[in-house]
């Protein structure tokens, strides 16, 4: 039987949705490799152009000194830029997304404002603002710091939109819990609802992670030394711009993949720690067929008694079965096995006792 438990938005198709499914990508995937093949023999003899499969273009872009000299320093620009700007962006979120929870009018207000304006500007027009601003207050690494803080803006109003939609879908009632337990709105926004909503927005901010890292590369526009700058850098070098940015995009693939693959990891990570499963109660084994039900719960029923004068009694009769003791039946199954943990840990002789008196009364 298909699984269906994954299936949201749709129902998993049936064989013949299945088979057009397989042709359909047999399709596609012949025309991806027919206009694969397409551009490497445009590449190969491309007109009024050199060979740019020839070893001699791509042997510069792939030896160590561009490695060392180039793609690595970039790297370390593009990441120290990442990190710093992650790190401000999660204050920033954190900070403006509360500031639009709160009780107060006028911080809600201002904070939605901020976030609002920081979403709606593009990223490339704060970076040339703050750069020519930093350059001309002769501030030292303009470029590093304008695309620092264009960042933070940008994806701080993100995270902002994190915790207030994570807030909101907390389930119903922990506010107003808060509320009757004597808690004000703010200490429970803070104390309560807010380290929740950090908790369950993780996996989505690590996935803006590779939003930030990706958007370092507009830095090369305001001369910011980057993987995208010192890969063009190279490529003008040795005029094979095209196979140096290619090994730029090969590398930032390659990084973006494993932040996604740590996006999908963290999750799963996270429910193993807050989900794990209870040790269940042990019940006592009623199915009368149960090799295990050598004692058998005693049935209690109701019995109606009609005296000769004033109002019937009720009252409870216990109807026992053969060997039965609602007392002794954890002790039979770990007589017989069923159980590691022995009853009564001082096995005296107290238990033996009440089995012997329920198997009287029997």
């Amino acid at each position: 039987m298909a699984d269906t438990s994954n299936s949201v938005l749709f129902d998993q198709p049936g064989p013949k949705g299945r088979r057009t499914i397989r042709i359909v990508n047999w399709v596609a995937a012949l025309i991806f490799v027919g206009v694969l093949v397409l551009i490497l023999m445009r590449l190969h003899n491309p007109p009024d152009g050199e060979n740019q499969l020839s070893w001699e273009l791509w042997k510069p872009a792939l030896e160590r000194e561009a490695w060392t000299d180039f793609y690595l320093p970039g790297l370390w620009m593009t990441v120290k830029a990442s990190i710093v700007a992650v790190v401000g962006s999660v204050v920033f979120g954190l900070v403006f997304g509360v500031g639009r929870l709160l009780p107060n009018v006028v911080l809600r207000a201002i904070s939605s404002v901020v976030v609002e304006f920081c979403r709606a500007v593009p990223v490339l027009l704060l970076m040339i603002f703050f750069w020519r601003w930093f350059a001309f207050a002769g501030l030292s690494s303009p470029s590093y710091w304008a695309v620092v803080l264009a960042l933070v803006l940008y994806n701080g109003s993100v995270v902002a939109e994190l915790v207030r939609s994570g807030v909101g879908n907390l389930l119903n009632g922990q506010r107003e819990a808060s509320l009757a337990l004597g808690l004000t709105e703010t200490q429970s926004l803070m104390q309560i609802e807010v380290p929740q909503a950090v908790y369950a927005m993780l996996p989505a901010a690590v996935t803006q992670l590779v939003v930030v890292l990706k958007d370092t590369a507009l830095g090369s526009i305001i001369m910011y030394t980057d993987l995208l700058q010192e890969s063009r850098r190279l490529g003008s070098m040795y005029f094979n711009i095209l196979q140096t940015l290619v090994v730029a995009a090969v590398v930032y693939f390659i990084v973006c993949w494993l932040l996604s693959r740590l996006a999908e990891w963290l999750p799963s990570r996270m429910q193993q720690r807050t989900a794990a499963p209870a040790e269940p109660e042990p019940v006592p084994p009623i199915a009368i067929m149960d090799p295990s039900n050598v004692n058998q719960i005693a049935v209690a029923k109701e019995v109606e008694e009609r005296p000769l004068r004033g109002t019937p009694l009720t009252y409870h009769a216990h109807h026992r079965g053969s060997n039965a003791s609602i007392h002794n039946w954890q002790r039979t199954r770990y007589e017989q096995g069923f159980d590691e943990a022995h009853p009564d840990p001082q096995g005296g002789d107290e238990g033996d006792a009440e089995q012997k008196n329920a198997e009287d009364d029997a």
